[in-house]
């Protein structure tokens, strides 16, 4: 098969090809777009309660053998030194260069064994030092779901659920039988869903902590029938969410999911990287979208401390990356902010397609107007571009569009900038019209945005750090 080197080769640098990108939009896969309306299911996590279906749309690796844990030590930025049995970290892997490559969330089960459950491009990455290494370590890929299955069966190793919002714990409770353990933020114990025992993770994506619950494939339906019984039976009014609703609780809870993997250059290991990827990973499909065009690729890369994960890089470990990342700790990174789009602005791009006769600008999207993969869109201070917003979506519960991305260091929260909305000339992206280009006010924002998100869950981990 041709790797992403060929795939590249044929064009004039990667950030062209992956502008070019016919992969169309990225699609959450098989959970159903909504249950009742996007707006309720967005209003349920801040009043009542939701379940995320989380089954479908991330990679799964399993990772075990003696040489596990030292294994995955040297491939993440955080030390592994304090991961203990049941708990769960967040998995940061950056190239030689420092580059971010991705993240997922790992949790442990055994001393040996590992699960590592996120998007594809640090999956990709696990697998190829697996491939190439010598450490006694087995793998077992599970890939997402097919995004576009077209009536074939689907089948995952495990299931994911996440219950939260203020009313959770009454449903954990009922369908538990009894009050559930007093589970610490991002530690695991053991829970009932009914007659199953099953592992439960303290977490929460949207502001309000809850509990992600997984076991085996076979068991989701009967799983998600007690959920819902429990919650009828607890008087609670549960929303299930679904697929557009649910990548929109980033933007409130202020993590940047999908970074471009700063894969595309470099020697040495990268190159051996790019030969083994094949022609059709994420990496060689995947689309760039935005304002923001540069024939750079290593202009769209992002290093740890922009992104708010500077706190927990294990100084005393070993990793890929170790030295590149000292010479930039004190330097001045940018960081990551919320952008509060201006309504007014919004609305007349939006007015733009009820003019016949003219271009219209390009169109916004709700509630996720994200076109590609991975976004970048200009972030301007008069003539100068000060940042770039990576990710976007519009909350109900905000009744505002809000994007993450990363400002220069200078900037403040409060500020108020002109983010460029649409693409400057025609590319061959499928997800795109042809419109013209315009321009948005955005204030700068704490991150998270939501006040629930950083009054409570927030203060104990990454999503509210910036240095």
């Amino acid at each position: 098969m041709p790797s992403l080197n060929d795939v590249i080769a044929q064009h004039p640098n990667p950030a062209e090809m992956l502008r070019n990108s016919k992969s169309g939009i990225y699609v959450y896969p098989v959970v159903a777009p909504e249950y009742s309306n996007w707006r309720s299911e967005q209003m349920a996590w801040r009043d009542t309660a939701v379940l995320f279906d989380q089954s479908h749309h991330m990679d799964e690796v399993i990772v075990e053998g003696p040489d596990a844990a030292e294994f995955l030590d040297n491939l993440a930025i955080n030390s592994f030194s304090n991961f203990d049995l049941n708990r769960a970290k967040h998995f940061v892997p950056v190239t030689p260069a420092g580059h971010v490559v991705g993240d997922v969330i790992a949790f442990r089960e055994r001393e040996d064994k590992f699960i590592l459950v996120g998007r594809a491009p640090t999956c990709n990455w696990v697998k190829f030092h697996q491939a190439t290494g010598n450490k006694k370590v087995r793998l077992v890929h599970d890939p997402r779901s097919d995004s576009r299955p077209d009536g074939k069966a689907v089948y995952r190793t495990h299931y994911r659920f996440q219950i939260q919002g203020p009313d959770a714990d009454k449903i954990f409770e009922k369908m538990n039988g009894g009050p559930v353990p007093d589970v610490k933020f991002f530690h695991v114990d053991w829970i009932n869903v009914g007659s199953k025992r099953v592992q439960a993770l303290r977490h929460g994506m949207a502001g309000a902590p809850g509990l992600e619950i997984w076991g085996p494939y076979q068991d989701k339906a009967y799983i998600q029938s007690t959920i819902l019984e429990a919650a009828a039976a607890a008087g609670v009014d549960l929303r299930q969410v679904g697929s557009r609703a649910y990548s929109t609780n980033t933007v409130e809870s202020g993590w940047i999911p999908s970074p471009l993997p700063g894969i595309y250059t470099g020697g040495g290991m990268l190159q051996d990287y790019r030969d083994w990827l094949g022609s059709d990973a994420y990496e060689a499909v995947g689309a760039i979208g935005g304002s923001f065009v540069s024939d750079n690729i290593e202009d769209y890369y992002v290093n740890p401390f922009e992104l708010g994960y500077g706190f927990y890089v294990g100084w005393k470990s070993d990793f890929i990356g170790k030295d590149a990342l000292v010479g930039m700790k004190d330097q001045p990174n940018r960081k990551k902010v919320t952008f509060e789009w201006n309504a007014d602005d919004v609305v007349d791009v939006i007015a733009s397609s009820f003019r016949p006769g003219e271009v219209a600008k390009k169109w916004i999207d709700f509630p996720v107007p994200n076109y590609a993969s991975t976004s970048a869109d200009m972030i301007m201070r008069g003539s100068d571009m000060v940042g770039m917003s990576m990710f976007m979506g519009y909350s109900y519960n905000e009744r505002c569009i809000l994007s993450l991305g990363v400002v220069d260091a200078d900037v403040e929260v409060g500020d108020v900038l002109t983010l460029v909305w649409g693409e400057p000339e025609a590319t061959g992206k499928t997800s795109t019209e042809v419109h013209e280009q315009a321009e948005i006010r955005v204030r700068v924002s704490p991150t998270p945005y939501a006040r629930e998100a950083r009054e409570s869950y927030a203060a104990q981990s990454w999503r509210s750090t910036t240095s």
